[in-house]
């Protein structure tokens, strides 16, 4: 099988993701904080190395500020239900995944806060200016995605963290899709609140997401429980990271993800995305010159990641990557990808989208197979029943 459902999550993993969460499973798999010693140091060790990684990877002065969750999702939502309060103002954008979106209309619906949504053009760009403008009295928190998760688009989150940190603005980034493709400085691009998805460019396995918290940003609590200190207290512990880490640690998922960053760090980010976006642009080139094929999105390198939607002119989406699917074994994403704002931007609601989306380990050889799998339905429709 081809697989290029890399924005769903990386697979395969690297080597050294498999052999770490095997080893921990085996060997030293014990419960931080509540094993009465026995082979514990090991494990707190490990746990206290990663997230000094995640730190490094961010540029983040204090890793106890990186806050480990059951996923991006989590993380979001600890962070947008955290931070706001009744009455505040909110700004987001089209490009949103539902994992923002979603915390928010129950948070507006339930007329908690007000919120304003920022435009983007049929290329998928922000309209930057709009943004400012939407900035009232009682706004407290923007929220941007880094990257779009269905046409790949980035965005400027240096110059709208300089915009918020100038306003006194709370800003949160989701970084699901560029965490470990391109490079985040949460000092630089002033951003306060960073969350990401570690089975995703950070290549650890599916369950384990990271809030990181920057100094200075109070949230309040999502869950509260036992976090293995100040047991004698039957309230939540103020410190951090454990006032943010009720309940049982993913352990297996917290080494995989350490190894996960040693893969990205050791290879190099630099590399890691010029490899991708020269599939990226060999499979741009191709789609192009195919009967009736719809890219979407900035198709400028340099503005996207390694994430590419197109469309087969009046063909669902869904068709479409059934038959790569049955006929050709390719895996794609096909669908609305969880972002409705963005497919009611770009007019695809209705028939969806296929998103095809790289890793490092993806080659020019499967691009090939691709889009001469592409080719063969675009030409020959009525043989494949569209």
């Amino acid at each position: 099988m081809i697989y290029v459902n890399n924005a769903a999550t990386t697979w395969p993993k690297p080597e050294g993701v498999y052999q770490q969460i095997n080893s921990c499973m085996r060997d030293f798999g014990y419960n931080p904080g509540r094993s009465g010693g026995v082979g514990i140091s090991r494990i707190e060790r490990d746990i206290f190395n990663v997230r000094t990684k995640v730190a490094k990877l961010i540029n983040a002065a204090n890793s106890s500020r990186v806050i480990f969750t059951s996923g991006a999702t989590e993380a979001l939502n600890l962070a947008i239900k955290g931070v706001l309060r009744k009455g505040d103002h909110v700004i987001t954008t089209e490009l949103e995944h539902n994992s923002v979106l979603r915390p928010l209309r129950k948070l507006e619906k339930s007329k908690l806060i007000e919120l304003s949504i920022i435009q983007i053009d049929q290329k998928g760009r922000l309209n930057l200016k709009q943004l400012e403008e939407e900035i009232q009295e009682n706004t407290t928190l923007i929220v941007t995605t880094h990257a779009s998760n269905v046409i790949g688009s980035i965005v400027d989150i240096k110059r709208i963290g300089g915009l918020a940190h100038n306003r006194g603005i709370t800003y949160l980034v989701d970084a699901a899709q560029t965490a470990g493709v391109v490079e985040i400085d949460v000092e630089k691009m002033k951003i306060d609140l960073l969350v990401l998805a570690g089975h995703k460019s950070l290549y650890g396995p599916p369950g384990i997401g990271v809030l990181y918290i920057n100094e200075g940003i109070e949230l309040d609590t999502l869950i509260e429980g036992g976090t293995g200190s100040d047991s004698l207290s039957t309230y939540q512990p103020t410190i951090l990271p454990d006032r943010y880490e009720a309940g049982t640690l993913n352990t297996m998922g917290i080494i995989g993800l350490g190894a996960g960053i040693d893969f990205v760090l050791e290879t190099g980010i630099a590399q890691i995305r010029a490899e991708e976006l020269r599939l990226t642009k060999r499979l741009i080139a191709g789609l192009k010159k195919i009967n009736d094929i719809i890219i979407y999105g900035d198709l400028e390198m340099e503005a996207r990641v390694a994430v590419v939607g197109f469309n087969l002119k009046e063909i669902a989406a869904a068709d479409l990557g059934y038959i790569l699917e049955s006929h050709f074994n390719i895996s794609v994403r096909a669908g609305l990808h969880c972002a409705p704002l963005l497919h009611q931007a770009l007019h695809t609601k209705k028939i969806g989208m296929v998103r095809v989306s790289f890793s490092y380990f993806n080659t020019e050889e499967e691009v090939d197979i691709i889009l001469e799998a592409l080719s063969k339905i675009a030409n020959n429709k009525e043989e494949f029943g569209l």
